[in-house]
């Protein structure tokens, strides 16, 4: 254990410190994990064949030996072209290079990966040891605010706690429409994978039973790398790279895990048209829960993060809300504090719904009413939410407690609302408070506050951006 902690902490240190040097030469870090990405399957390719006496499907001409021999020019040369090639595979493969372009363009950089990657034999690693290497630095780039990484980037906490209330079992679907870099998608292969020792069973889970799209060609490649270096889609990429909204899903699934992005569609999409969508919204949040509420088997289960807006939001959100309250068994709602993503202020919760039997009742978790988050000092850790798995009960979601009660615990922060209440609420509004803010004054430090007061002058900036851009359009228009 101790050997295999100090190779993941050494490889961490070391490939970081590498991408701390090319930053210092204008090579962002999204930029550089993506070509350690390239280089990565091809060195891990060349073990193969070099210690196991596997086959390569990567075209003569083009391996990694060929990369190793060249120095100056000719290195940028002969990469950009391999990179040309592999794009165009039909396999893994080109799903990993994806649209792939090189932007190391200074010969002496490209070569220092190279032989950093030279040095290491990867494939004898532990999976679970390489995977970790590549999450943490996943997870770093999720923090350089520059980069816009942290977009990608769901907490692996909140993660963990999902998975733990819903439970996915080996020989189930499990799909993310939006996948980012997998992390939910694995999560759901770590939970499942001891379940059974059937080798049908762990081909389907390794093979086909996970799936994921996403629209950033980029986060493609970072999503399936971090899935191949766990051992997961080894023959084909679970990840494709496509608009889950352009079209209606073609299967449907036992359980879906999602943190669907947050705001407008990215520019460029095309628009939006459903005819199986309950209705026709512009709001990308509400488009995603409906696709997700359609591409469920009847019984399949659901947790996904979405804002508070999904909650309250008149219109075609008010539609949506008694859709799922009608046709699914939205049962349990568990409200978010700020200061756990990487975008700044972010309001959320996560909906936990099972397709095809009305809602009773909806069990909500107050983890927002006097919780203070920062991703500096007090960053969201699994403990945190163990109270929370406790109340939602995923042993017996039917034999719940509440821990509210009116006289004796009214800050309790698990309490149910029968579903005759929320639909008599006006829009059928799910936004719902019941703790009083208050308790002792917290002490802050001095980075908290400072923090603090960056967060909401980004915010107020962010609102005065949105605000001229519309009050541009009031004048085109």
């Amino acid at each position: 254990m101790t050997n295999k902690i100090s190779t993941e902490q050494t490889l961490t240190k070391k490939v970081w410190n590498l991408a701390t040097t090319l930053a210092g030469v204008g090579v962002g870090f999204t930029d550089y994990i993506t070509q350690l990405t390239y280089l990565l399957f091809l060195k891990m390719d060349d073990e193969n064949v070099e210690i196991f006496g596997e086959d390569s499907s990567i075209p003569e001409g083009y391996r990694w030996k060929d990369l190793t021999e060249q120095d100056g020019l000719e290195l940028i040369k002969q990469y950009e072209e391999t990179l040309k090639l592999l794009s165009s595979q039909e396999n893994l493969i080109g799903t990993i290079y994806t649209k792939a372009q090189n932007k190391i363009d200074k010969p002496v950089y490209l070569k220092k990966i190279i032989t950093m990657i030279d040095e290491e034999q990867w494939l004898i690693m532990d999976g679970d040891v390489k995977g970790a290497i590549y999450e943490s630095i996943l997870e770093k780039n999720g923090q350089d605010k520059k980069s816009g990484a942290g977009q990608y980037f769901t907490p692996r906490p909140l993660i963990q706690a999902m998975v733990d209330c819903i439970r996915p079992q080996i020989g189930e679907t499990v799909c993310d429409p939006a996948c980012g870099t997998g992390g939910f998608l694995l999560a759901a292969y770590d939970y499942m994978k001891h379940q059974s020792q059937d080798k049908s069973k762990r081909d389907f889970l390794r093979n086909k039973a996970l799936h994921g799209n996403d629209i950033t060609p980029l986060v493609v490649t970072l999503a399936s790398m971090n899935l191949y270096l766990h051992g997961v889609g080894t023959d084909r990429s679970p990840i494709v790279c496509e608009d889950s909204l352009e079209k209606t899903p073609e299967t449907l699934v036992d359980v879906i895990l999602a943190n669907p992005p947050f705001g407008t569609r990215p520019a460029g999409s095309v628009d939006i048209n459903r005819p199986d969508f309950y209705v026709e919204t512009k709001n990308n949040q509400l488009n995603f829960l409906q696709h997700m509420m359609l591409m469920l088997k009847t019984g399949g289960r659901a947790a996904v993060v979405l804002p508070d807006n999904v909650l309250f939001e008149g219109g075609a959100g008010e539609t949506i809300r008694k859709r799922l309250l009608s046709e699914f068994n939205l049962h349990t709602i568990l409200r978010l504090p700020t200061g756990i993503f990487y975008a700044q202020g972010v309001k959320a919760n996560v909906l936990f719904f099972i397709k095809g039997q009305p809602t009773k009742e909806v069990w909500f978790y107050d983890y927002r009413t006097d919780i203070k988050h920062t991703l500096a000092t007090n960053k969201l850790e699994r403990h945190h939410l163990d109270d929370f798995v406790k109340c939602y009960n995923p042993e017996n979601i039917n034999a719940r407690t509440e821990t509210y009660d009116a006289e004796k615990n009214p800050s309790g922060r698990w309490r149910k609302y029968p579903v005759e209440e929320l639909t008599a609420r006006d829009k059928t509004s799910l936004d719902i408070t019941w703790m009083k803010q208050g308790g002792e004054e917290e002490e802050h430090t001095l980075a908290e506050l400072m923090a603090t007061i960056k967060e909401q002058s980004q915010n107020i900036s962010s609102a005065v951006s949105e605000l001229e851009k519309l009050l541009r359009n009031i004048k085109e228009d």
